[in-house]
């Protein structure tokens, strides 16, 4: 496993130089005690949202996400919503089958949002990682505390001649529903 930094990269491939197939994109994280107490014990859950949003050139092509849980090629699916981040594990997940990415699609995006609009600052143990048909982790993205944005985008898989390549973006963005601000993911390309 490797823990990534913004600005890693590294090819989706196995320890024989085979490309990956099948991979997870796990989301997890914690509210913070205390965090969006609005008054008294009225403290709303952290509701973080996983998608992955797959491009075609600077062109969207198509995206999954909570309320759209599969591209139309299936290549892609997201596992469901977790308005609350409570539990062990992986919050929210993500499957991406690399070969049934429709061939046009070179980039995909992978994007954190808080659908509430609270501030990341909310949250901790906030990670992502990447896990291979195998279930073995095979990187992981921790998420920096107290990012003063809705959104984080945690990094890219892009097509490199006949294999992907994943590299960790890091960044905080002020994004809290992916189709409602694709000008802001744009600039990740």
């Amino acid at each position: 496993m490797i823990e990534l930094k913004r600005g890693d990269e590294m090819a989706l491939t196995r320890d024989d130089g085979a490309p990956l197939g099948k991979l997870t994109m796990g989301l997890g994280w914690d509210k913070k005690a205390g965090a969006g107490a609005l008054s008294g014990a009225n403290r709303p859950d952290v509701d973080l949202d996983a998608s992955a949003v797959q491009y075609a050139g600077d062109q969207l092509f198509d995206l999954a996400f909570f309320n759209h849980l599969e591209t139309r090629d299936g290549s892609v699916t997201h596992l469901g919503d977790n308005i609350s981040g409570r539990g062990e594990g992986d919050d929210e997940q993500i499957t991406i089958d690399l070969a049934k990415v429709f061939p046009r699609v070179d980039t995909m995006l992978f994007l954190v949002s808080s659908y509430q609009g609270h501030s990341l600052e909310f949250v901790h143990n906030a990670y992502c990682r990447l896990v291979d048909e195998d279930d073995e982790e095979v990187a992981r993205f921790t998420l920096t505390e107290g990012v003063p944005r809705t959104g984080f985008m945690m990094a890219k898989m892009f097509r490199d001649g006949d294999q992907w390549r994943l590299k960790a973006i890091g960044q905080g963005v002020a994004v809290t529903v992916p189709t409602e601000s694709l000008d802001v993911l744009a600039r990740f390309l």
